[in-house]
């Protein structure tokens, strides 16, 4: 469903919480303290201790006896001296986060030991009651003035499937451009609800930056949260743990076409499957289903490198026609290689060993019904894509001219949509069989098993 804001609606954005964003101002300041006289080691402690006394967030840095070479921080903070093992890679750390001085980990490190001794119980609730939950994280991440013309599914005082005129011509646009790229009945094209889990990772914000998710401040200097590669929201890593699955990947974010995810590529742009598979099906079954050995014969490794480079650069408005690649081996083998470049295989690693079980099952009832539950374990973008895929496949077997049967598609397929990591090479060899069994069947049995 989209958001809807009316004309009269005022976008309110949501109130950032500046408790913690005024305990970072209060933190003290780090005080480099230099010791210009030599300290024998069996006063090094107290003597360190001493001179650190002079000020909150004094540091000193002293080089062990025992093991010349290996370095401690010592730091003053709340009246009591902290020592930490330090340690250098080309950056300083004393832990996670790496920094380009002694000065920014010093200033970090007291951060973070204020606030998270002064507001350590505030911090332990940030996640209850989080605006995420209020005005959803796809508010937070528009401008104010594009609310109000998001694109409408249907608004309250509207008959369903009416849209408004500000709107209608960018609506139309759209459904053009999916009914151009697909060959499923009308009834098809609802955009799917598909679950995705954020990708998250480790991100320094530059100037002040609040949560996505709890509203509050995210302190230090660097990487003081998460940021998801795919749809662009922010927040603390804590909270990164209890945010739904509900990633709605920006075309901003997701750079490429191949070798993107295929869950976050079809929700990136708001469709059932990835453009790639339905432009050169739609492609094959317009003027290819008869070609000999579809599929099994290769095109020249240069040309469909220039397909995959022309999804990647123009997304749906590629052109793969005739009239750019004559040679209809061309598009088999860019979907092929789609297939192959998935960081996920179509069927996936969890549901791998469930396919190959079932593909050893002598009775043939018992095989289509372990297939049959198999399938559920699918992400329901990839059961989706592997549905139509497995249909097209069932139709180029129908068209006798091709000479391509169901055992000869699972050969070209099954390593192709199938494979388990971290498999030695004989197993990987010995899976070869069952991967072909696992796409014959699918093939063969396609209208009862979707």
């Amino acid at each position: 469903a989209f958001l809807f804001f009316s004309d009269h609606d005022e976008y309110r954005p949501p109130v950032w919480k500046s408790y913690l964003y005024q305990l970072q101002q209060e933190a003290p300041h780090p005080r480099r303290l230099t010791c210009t006289c030599e300290v024998r080691s069996t006063r090094m402690f107290y003597d360190a201790d001493q001179l650190l006394n002079q000020a909150e967030g004094s540091y000193l840095i002293r080089e062990s006896q025992r093991q010349p070479g290996t370095y401690t921080l010592a730091l003053r903070f709340r009246n009591q001296t902290k020592n930490f093992r330090l340690y250098h890679d080309g950056k300083h750390f004393v832990a996670e986060k790496r920094f380009e001085s002694i000065h920014d980990l010093v200033t970090d490190g007291l951060i973070t030991l204020y606030i998270e001794t002064k507001a350590a119980e505030y911090i332990a609730k940030m996640t209850i009651n989080p605006i995420y939950e209020h005005v959803g994280y796809t508010t937070l991440s528009l401008e104010p003035t594009l609310k109000k013309h998001l694109p409408l599914r249907s608004a309250p005082d509207q008959p369903d499937g009416l849209t408004p005129t500000r709107d209608r011509g960018h609506a139309e646009e759209r459904i053009t451009s999916l009914v151009r790229r697909s060959t499923l009945r009308e009834s098809d094209f609802v955009a799917p609800k598909y679950e995705k889990v954020h990708n998250f990772k480790v991100h320094t914000f530059r100037g002040p930056h609040w949560c996505e998710y709890c509203a509050n401040f995210m302190w230090g200097l660097i990487a003081q949260g998460v940021k998801c590669a795919d749809c662009g929201l922010n927040v603390h890593k804590q909270c990164s743990k209890v945010v739904p699955n509900d990633c709605q990947p920006d075309l901003r974010h997701v750079k490429k076409v191949y070798s993107c995810d295929l869950t976050t590529l079809v929700k990136a742009h708001n469709a059932k499957r990835p453009m790639v598979v339905d432009m050169c099906i739609q492609e094959l079954e317009a003027r290819g289903l008869q070609s000999e050995g579809l599929y099994r014969i290769s095109g020249f490794s240069e040309l469909i490198e220039d397909v995959k480079l022309a999804f990647d650069r123009d997304g749906d408005k590629a052109d793969i026609s005739t009239n750019v690649y004559e040679d209809i081996n061309i598009i088999t083998g860019a979907l092929k290689l789609y297939f192959r470049e998935l960081p996920i295989p179509l069927i996936t690693y969890d549901a791998y060993p469930h396919f190959m079980e079932a593909a050893k099952i002598p009775d043939a009832d018992k095989r289509l019904e372990a297939l049959h539950e198999a399938l559920k374990l699918l992400p329901p973008a990839h059961c989706e894509t592997l549905r139509y895929l497995m249909g097209h496949l069932k139709r180029v077997t129908q068209c006798t001219e091709n000479l391509m049967t169901g055992e000869n598609l699972g050969i070209v397929f099954g390593p192709t949509l199938m494979r388990a990591p971290g498999l030695d090479a004989m197993t990987a060899l010995n899976d070869i069989r069952y991967q072909r069994l696992v796409v014959e069947g699918l093939i063969t049995n396609e209208d009862v098993l979707f």
